[in-house]
């Protein structure tokens, strides 16, 4: 089942480059796009989105919304965004990523993907390469940097590690990474 994907966005270029990247994909249906957040709690209400992908900008409280629904919020960014603000989203989309993380952040984030990410936890190829440089110690900046993506991307992923594995700490993804043969102890710092 596809799932339903409304964009709140602004800038009708941006719009219209998601659309043609979503479009053709068969885990999305998009949705009529809005353009403001001024009736976005009555339109959430009458089209039920599975996904609301949205300019953080335009939203001061996402708590607002989430009280309207089960669906999941993931932020759009393309101009810094405080942290604390990023936090309250359910992943973080920078148009600076590419096609497939773009997706690959979209389905990660969706309700079918998390409840499936839950009963058998693995972990995809990007999350685990991901793992990998933060068990060797690096930085969100030097783990975007080395795998092409932006940081809010390397956040993302590394919330859906926690969320995966239960775990919270570096020392104990460190570990975790070590004990599913990601790593051997020459290769940390």
């Amino acid at each position: 089942m596809k799932q339903r994907l409304l964009i709140v966005e602004p800038s009708e270029l941006i719009i219209e480059g998601l659309k043609s990247i979503l479009e053709g994909q068969i885990r999305f249906k998009v949705l009529e796009p809005e353009m403001s957040a001024d009736h976005l709690v009555e339109r959430l209400v009458a089209v039920h989105p599975d996904i609301v992908l949205i300019n953080p900008t335009l939203v001061e409280h996402v708590s607002r919304l989430r009280n309207e629904g089960t669906m999941t919020l993931v932020a759009l960014v393309y101009q810094y965004v405080e942290h604390d603000r990023l936090k309250q989203y359910d992943g973080v989309v920078d148009i600076r990523d590419s096609r497939a993380v773009i997706i690959e952040t979209l389905a990660q984030a969706s309700p079918g993907e998390a409840d499936a990410g839950r009963s058998n936890y693995e972990l995809t190829k990007r999350e685990t390469a991901v793992l990998v440089q933060l068990a060797q110690g690096k930085t969100n900046k030097e783990i975007a940097d080395a795998l092409n993506v932006s940081v809010h991307t390397v956040i993302s992923h590394r919330k859906n590690i926690t969320h995966k594995t239960g775990i919270k700490s570096v020392a104990g993804l460190t570990v975790y990474a070590m004990l599913n043969n990601l790593i051997d102890e020459s290769s940390l710092m």
